[in-house]
């Protein structure tokens, strides 16, 4: 088994890292690059970037938080959100990002998924899922942020987004994130079962055994989380340590 991925995630508004749930009540949660400073410091082997903000002028914002972020971090980093074309994938890229992830956008267009990785490789393409449960074993893809519902199978547009050439997939629970009663086994083990590229963990994490829960019954290869780091609720070293005292490899040299 490869090192399991510790990776904050940061949504970014208007320049700035917030936190709220499911984007309600956000609170400001600090300065994004001197946050990614901070992560890979403490041994982050990954960070996420979530711009949140709907209008053209915070997509401008982000875009220079990626040019910071890059210039003051060597670890990688995805940047997700307003991404919608093969353009926005090169503009993000071209600033410094590693990865980039679409959501809605691969939805309301699956070749975008095709285009992506075509141009870029799919290294370097990861798409988010947000899933929302509907019955025993039934999850249906959701966009815009988790509200709109699409009638889609989350788990065929798993198996379909790795055809397309998805380098990795990032897998909120619309139901559990922001909870913190765990993140979603049953869906992360039914999406790790269909699929053979890398899964991230998102939505639920609340404390140290959520994210061993997630690799060793979920199947995860990453584990994410955002208000847990942000707020100093747990460290990336807690949850690395407590990890490798499960017997899960961890990456430690970088913290």
């Amino acid at each position: 088994m490869k090192p399991i991925r510790v990776i904050p995630c940061l949504d970014v508004k208007d320049g700035r890292v917030v936190k709220g749930v499911a984007f309600v009540g956000l609170r400001d949660a600090g300065d994004p690059v001197e946050l990614a400073v901070t992560y890979e410091r403490e041994g982050a082997d990954e960070l996420a970037f979530l711009d949140i903000s709907a209008t053209n002028e915070g997509r401008t914002t982000m875009v220079s938080v990626v040019s910071q972020v890059a210039a003051a971090i060597a670890i990688p980093f995805t940047v997700g959100g307003g991404i919608g074309s093969v353009a926005d994938m090169e503009r993000v890229l071209a600033a410094g990002a590693d990865k980039v992830s679409i959501a809605s956008a691969a939805v309301r267009d699956p070749g975008l998924v095709r285009e992506g990785a075509k141009h870029f490789g799919s290294s370097r393409l990861v798409v988010a899922i947000d899933a929302q449960q509907i019955g025993e074993g039934r999850w249906e893809v959701m966009t815009h942020g988790g509200s709109r519902a699409t009638g889609w199978d989350a788990v065929e547009w798993a198996r379909r987004a790795e055809d397309l050439g998805a380098g990795e997939i990032l897998l909120t629970s619309v139901g559990h994130d922001g909870k913190k009663d765990g993140y979603d086994l049953a869906l992360l083990k039914a999406i790790t079962d269909a699929v053979t590229i890398p899964v991230i963990a998102s939505g639920g994490a609340g404390k140290l055994e959520h994210f061993s829960e997630a690799v060793s019954v979920g199947g995860a290869s990453a584990v994410l989380a955002a208000s847990l780091f942000h707020f100093r609720e747990l460290t990336i070293r807690q949850v690395k340590d407590f990890l490798a005292s499960q017997g899960i490899p961890v990456n430690l040299t970088a913290s």
